[in-house]
């Protein structure tokens, strides 16, 4: 019999549904789940409550994690603190490259004399629209 293995059941699906759908098909086609570590530690030829639980756990886990750092995330806003990295582009050099875009030059050929790569003054002539996540 073939064997699957994993390290935990959360290797098998990102959610519970996911996890689900993919034991059952494994199962169906004679295929075995290891599982190397967690609660369902063992070799598994057919769903089990314990699968079921582990698959369960781990997406209340994600949607914990997922919270948490939503929550973090709003809280770090709220004090006026933004992650990402900080823009290449200052004001200055927006107008330069605006003004060399003006003038007819050519993307590259503005990067190069900006000092800045090509993607970074395609990205100051063309801003993607700003969208909110809550």
């Amino acid at each position: 019999m073939q064997a699957l293995t994993v390290q935990e059941v959360d290797r098998l699906g990102r959610n519970l549904l996911e996890g689900l759908i993919v034991l059952n098909d494994l199962f169906q086609r004679g295929i075995a789940v290891k599982v190397l570590d967690g609660i369902a530690t063992g070799e598994h030829t057919e769903r089990s409550l314990i699968l079921d639980l582990a698959l369960a756990l781990v997406e209340d886990r994600r949607r914990d994690i997922i919270k948490k750092t939503k929550n973090g995330l709003g809280s770090a806003r709220a004090r006026g603190r933004v992650g990402g990295r900080r823009p290449v582009v200052d004001d200055d050099k927006r107008r330069v490259i605006l003004a060399r875009r003006a003038e007819g030059q050519s993307i590259r050929q503005i990067a190069t004399a900006v000092k800045v790569s090509a993607g970074v003054v395609h990205k100051t002539l063309n801003p993607a629209p700003q969208s909110f996540r809550a």
